[in-house]
């Protein structure tokens, strides 16, 4: 038994440290179709160029309220937890795929009772016959000497890499449209806020005129122009108030829980600073290869490249063992004494020589496979440069877009005092007045636009550049 046993070891063990001949191609990362660094970039005094970019997203949201709701968020967040079960499915499915480049054992035992009729049996006699076996062996295992399942296994493996590419690309998103939510919010309070003071301005001027129409000061026209100022302001103050209540709910889609009234964001102040984070003079585009999309993109480039040594190896022979080693008797009690033990061993060869150019058609489809996986790699890759140059680009302008919307709300302020100084001496009428009110009231509501537009563009710059640490 022992030298049958110590056989079957034997054959296991060649069969681990055969060598394999890897025909897949050696894979090498596709240069970047982009310039070395992106235009625009601002002047900063952080320790390296892509210190900015590597932050925390808690460093990049200060805002407490908002990091709770980040937290809350990846927490209960439905498509995070989707991502985070596809990568628990993908880990299984390499784990049975890797599997393949171990032999299987399997222990088996067995007991057969036959009766032969006397008609049969060669003694002329009915004979009842008994026979027991129990054996360890392997079924069907391959020699991999073309490193067909080691490339099935590489496949796998880059396939599960690649979903956990794709659930740090789920949470950097989660991130940010949490954030967007935040600050949308904020603004539309904001707005909410400046229809409910408009609508207040303008219902005391009405107040006032009544009592000029009462005592012959002023005409009705010009009290019906007022209440239709009014009435307009207090429409859009209600519409309002239902965005604001569309914009609790997003927000709570994104959570995945309703948002506690604590962490409701305060309006979003015209002189407030959302904090856009600062990025530095030269920013290389080799910043662009650490964004998880680019990386799930690059492992699908690896698992197509392994595919090609699949089907490399179809063309030439694959070999695999089927072996046994146990004990047979046809008497129970004597199973496993000396002298009862008994093996097989069964190699097979499977050489391809006619199969209609399926092999052949099989490695073209592999190989344009893997052209296609290169061309979607670099598109993305020219796709992120864009995002980042473009939010680069919105960076560099929004600081004077600031200053200047700040300015036009200070001057139509301006004007709309001297308008109802005028129209309260009858040098002009309420036209000149409503007309400075609503220049006044869409420059405010511009201030609170670029506002949201400097936040967002954080947002922007902080998704596009691959997020930060956890």
């Amino acid at each position: 038994m022992t030298p049958l046993l110590f056989r079957l070891g034997t054959v296991a063990a060649a069969a681990l440290l055969t060598a394999c001949a890897n025909l897949a191609p050696d894979y090498q990362r596709p240069a970047a179709p982009v310039p070395t660094a992106f235009p625009q970039a601002g002047s900063s005094a952080e320790a390296g160029p892509g210190a900015a970019a590597e932050r925390p997203w808690r460093s990049q949201f200060s805002d407490e309220r908002l990091q709770r709701l980040i937290e809350l968020a990846l927490a209960h967040n439905r498509d995070l937890r989707i991502a985070v079960l596809n990568i628990e499915q993908a880990r299984a499915q390499y784990r049975v795929q890797d599997a393949a480049r171990l032999p299987t054992l399997q222990a088996a035992g067995s007991g057969t009772q036959a009766r032969t009729p006397a008609d049969l049996s060669a003694t002329g006699r009915s004979v009842v016959s008994h026979s027991y076996s129990a054996t360890l062996g392997t079924t069907a295992f391959e020699l991999d000497f073309f490193g067909r399942t080691k490339n099935l296994s590489e496949q796998a493996l880059q396939q599960f890499l690649a979903t956990e590419e794709a659930r740090r690309a789920t949470q950097i998103t989660v991130v940010a449209e949490v954030a967007q939510a935040y600050f949308t919010w904020a603004a539309d309070l904001q707005r909410l806020q400046l229809a409910q003071d408009t609508y207040k301005s303008y219902a005391e001027t009405v107040t006032l005129t009544q009592r000029r129409v009462a005592a012959g000061a002023d005409s009705m026209l010009t009290l019906r122009q007022q209440q239709t100022s009014a009435e307009t302001a207090r429409g859009q103050a209600a519409t309002l108030r239902a965005t604001v209540a569309q914009d609790r709910q997003a927000l709570a889609l994104l959570v995945g829980t309703e948002v506690p009234d604590a962490l409701a964001p305060a309006a979003l102040a015209p002189d407030a600073d959302p904090g856009v984070p600062d990025v530095p003079a030269g920013l290389p585009s080799e910043l662009l290869l650490r964004r998880p999309d680019l990386l799930q993109s690059e492992r699908s480039l690896k698992a197509a490249t392994a595919n090609i040594g699949v089907a490399r190896a179809a063309f030439y022979p694959s070999i695999s063992l089927t072996a046994t080693a146990g004990s047979a008797s046809a008497d129970l009690g004597r199973l496993f004494k000396g002298g009862q033990g008994s093996w097989s061993f069964v190699p097979q060869v499977s050489l391809p020589i006619f199969d209609g150019g399926a092999n052949r058609a099989n490695l073209t489809v592999a190989t344009t496979a893997r052209d296609i996986a290169v061309a979607r790699y670099e598109q993305a890759i020219q796709t992120a440069f864009r995002e980042v140059a473009d939010a680069l680009a919105v960076r560099a302008s929004v600081g004077e877009r600031l200053a200047a919307q700040q300015a036009l709300v200070e001057a139509s302020g301006s004007a709309l005092e001297l308008a109802r100084a005028r129209q309260a001496r009858g040098l002009d009428s309420w036209l000149q007045v409503l007309d400075a009110q609503r220049t006044y009231d869409s420059a405010r509501q511009g201030l609170i636009d670029v506002r949201l537009d400097q936040a967002s563009n954080g947002i922007t710059l902080y998704k596009s550049l691959g997020g930060g640490a956890v």
